[in-house]
């Protein structure tokens, strides 16, 4: 069989080039080459590496600390916004309670604003005798002594030729008559010019010993004068208040009662006469 001529296979391979789109070689290659030469161009090189981007910066130290703290749980903060109301709820809880006076304490420290000017706002003392720190208790042990002394003040004391006031085995020793300051007691009861009805003495006198002097009212001591005497409950009070009783014949009304009250007066005596 006769061969095909060289020039027509040249010729029909450029027919192919061209319909291909390649174009023919320049120095003679042969298409056969030019169609490898494309195929190589075209064809991506295995396992060649490939352009990437630059490592970003690490964070600064503060971000990576924000990052690695612990987070705060979901429910702290309503557990915070309570803070203020417990403050508040803490603060009343440590709040002294308001201590409630009725009855003769009441009506005492109202009237002994008139008595401060010369024993002082506490008892500590002035122009008049020091009431404070149980300096009361040590001078009158026994209540109707003291307001029979507050009630005729000293200067009938003095008329009645007495030298001493209170308890004479005092500890500390007596209280003589005048001899404080030389400032006399002055009366303080109705009877004698004073401006004090004998409840509000009553009332006076239970502020200055359980007040201002100390006396416990929950002590054996004192418990008993307390409740007879300075209660809110106290009927002595209740019948000076309505002008029912005084203090010449409330020992008489109240004789049948426990631990009845002795004898009060308006009349200088001795202590516990």
């Amino acid at each position: 069989m006769a061969g095909i001529p060289e020039h027509l296979l040249k010729r029909a391979q450029e027919a192919r080039d061209k319909a291909a789109g390649i174009a023919p070689a320049a120095d003679g290659a042969t298409a056969s080459e030019n169609v490898l030469v494309k195929v190589a161009e075209n064809k991506p090189v295995a396992n060649a590496p490939t352009a990437s981007a630059p490592p970003p910066p690490p964070d600064p130290s503060y971000v990576v600390a924000a990052n690695s703290r612990k987070k705060i749980p979901f429910w702290a903060m309503a557990t915070l916004s309570l803070l203020p109301l417990w403050a508040f709820l803490y603060v009343l809880a440590i709040q002294p309670q308001e201590k409630i006076v009725e009855g003769p304490l009441a009506v005492g420290a109202g009237v002994y604003g008139s008595c401060a000017g010369c024993h002082g706002a506490n008892g500590a003392g002035g122009a008049g005798r020091v009431l404070y720190q149980g300096e009361v208790l040590k001078t009158f042990p026994k209540i109707e002594d003291m307001l029979s002394f507050v009630y005729i003040g000293s200067q009938q004391y003095v008329s009645a030729g007495m030298k001493i006031y209170g308890n004479p085995d005092r500890e500390g020793g007596a209280h003589a008559l005048l001899s404080y300051n030389g400032n006399p007691m002055p009366q303080q009861g109705e009877k004698y010019g004073g401006g004090l009805t004998e409840a509000e003495i009553l009332g006076v006198v239970c502020h200055e010993r359980y007040e201002l002097s100390g006396a416990d009212p929950e002590s054996e001591e004192w418990k008993a004068e307390y409740e007879l005497w300075c209660s809110p409950e106290s009927e002595i009070f209740a019948g000076l208040e309505t002008g029912a009783v005084n203090f010449d014949n409330l020992a008489e009304t109240y004789a049948a009662m426990p631990n009845a009250p002795a004898h009060v007066g308006t009349d200088p005596r001795p202590s516990g006469k």
